[in-house]
């Protein structure tokens, strides 16, 4: 056989060694790509996703979508191909296997944690807007998860109220933390409380929970930190009454960035007139009870899903600009906002057609 046969030959060969390894050999990476994105004033799989009861509503018209990413799950192993070709693509993204799973986490688990973040963040969503419409909201500190094998499980259970400890009234889930560990390991404390199943009923008929009850823990011992302190194994949090029904319809979503999104939708549903003027706005961003907006992840593909759905203006985290701006979507105008007031205040100047001073990202 001539040489330069022999080395087509064996180049061929080890071309085809080389993709047959790069197919069969899995990589710890994951893949993000562009999710779908829903407009929270209109309908998902036949129902509104915002539905308001006992509170006058106003027509709605445009987009104020919220956006989502995919991810791979948990036990699918990507092959080397896979990944190199995801390194390439343009919409996708190629992570860490260990960033979207960490320490092991199974799909269930991930699931299941986003979708506490998502409702913790449908809570928040409501409690800004309707603040931003001056409308009462009564939150309380409530236990919001308890730790198995802890001194509290079975004495406390999630979403008993906590209105005292040791008598001393609480008013933010921190003073729960602080009073416990005046306490020494061992000792005993006294949690006063509105069992969860008495609020739930009270919520439900629109009415305040009075009835309460002393429950006696005694605290254990805890080293994390390094720093011995008392507890009783559970995590506080803050709920909410409403004077009105606000649900938020939409399944297979999770995690906690579509609150700004809500918060508007709700505030839009609630106002007469349109927020957008007919626009096609979309964005992303946590949002906490005093409606501040927060960052979240894989904005550069949220973007781009956004657009590709023909958006026009993406109400972009301030934190996440400078990421967003690197590779905006043609066509898509990139607006930083911190705050719902921001983000009210740029959909004002979007439907007047008022855009030149619109709050610009940019690339650092």
């Amino acid at each position: 056989m001539p040489r330069r046969t022999a080395t087509m030959l064996a180049s061929t060969l080890m071309l085809i060694a080389l993709l047959c390894a790069g197919v069969l050999i899995p990589v710890p990476y994951a893949e993000m790509s562009p999710g779908p994105t829903v407009n929270t004033l209109g309908d998902h799989d036949g129902e509104p996703v915002l539905q308001i009861a006992g509170r006058r509503t106003y027509a709605t018209s445009g987009h104020l979508n919220m956006t989502t990413v995919r991810v791979t799950s948990a036990d699918y192993r990507m092959n080397l191909v896979e990944a190199v070709y995801g390194w390439l693509a343009h919409d996708n993204k190629v992570v860490p296997h260990d960033t979207l799973y960490p320490d092991g986490k199974t799909e269930e688990q991930s699931t299941q944690e986003n979708a506490e973040e998502f409702s913790q963040s449908q809570e928040s969503a409501k409690v800004a807007a309707l603040k931003e419409l001056d409308i009462p909201v009564t939150s309380w500190v409530i236990v919001s998860t308890v730790v198995k094998g802890s001194p509290a499980e079975g004495r406390l259970h999630a979403g008993d109220v906590i209105k005292a400890v040791d008598g001393t009234v609480v008013k933010e889930p921190g003073d729960v933390a602080k009073l416990v560990t005046k306490h020494k390991a061992g000792e005993k404390v006294v949690f006063r409380i509105i069992p969860a199943k008495e609020q739930a009923a009270a919520d439900k008929a629109h009415k305040t929970a009075t009835k309460t009850q002393d429950v006696t823990i005694t605290t254990a011992s805890s080293d994390d930190t390094g720093t011995k302190r008392a507890i009783v194994g559970i995590s506080a949090g803050t709920d909410h009454t409403f004077p009105f029904t606000i649900d938020i319809k939409l399944a297979d979503v999770g995690g906690p960035s579509a609150g700004l999104m809500f918060s508007l939708g709700i505030y839009d549903k609630l106002t007469p007139g349109n927020l957008t003027g007919g626009k096609f706005v979309a964005g992303t961003g946590t949002i906490d009870d005093a409606g501040k907006v927060g960052p979240i992840g894989g904005i550069e593909l949220k973007t781009v899903g956004a657009r590709s759905q023909g958006a026009q203006y993406f109400l972009t985290p301030a934190d996440n600009c400078a990421a967003a701006a690197k590779d905006t979507p043609s066509g898509l105008r990139l607006v930083k906002v911190n705050t719902i007031d921001d983000a009210l205040t740029a959909l004002k100047d979007i439907r007047g057609g008022d855009t030149a001073d619109l709050p610009k990202c940019t690339a650092k």
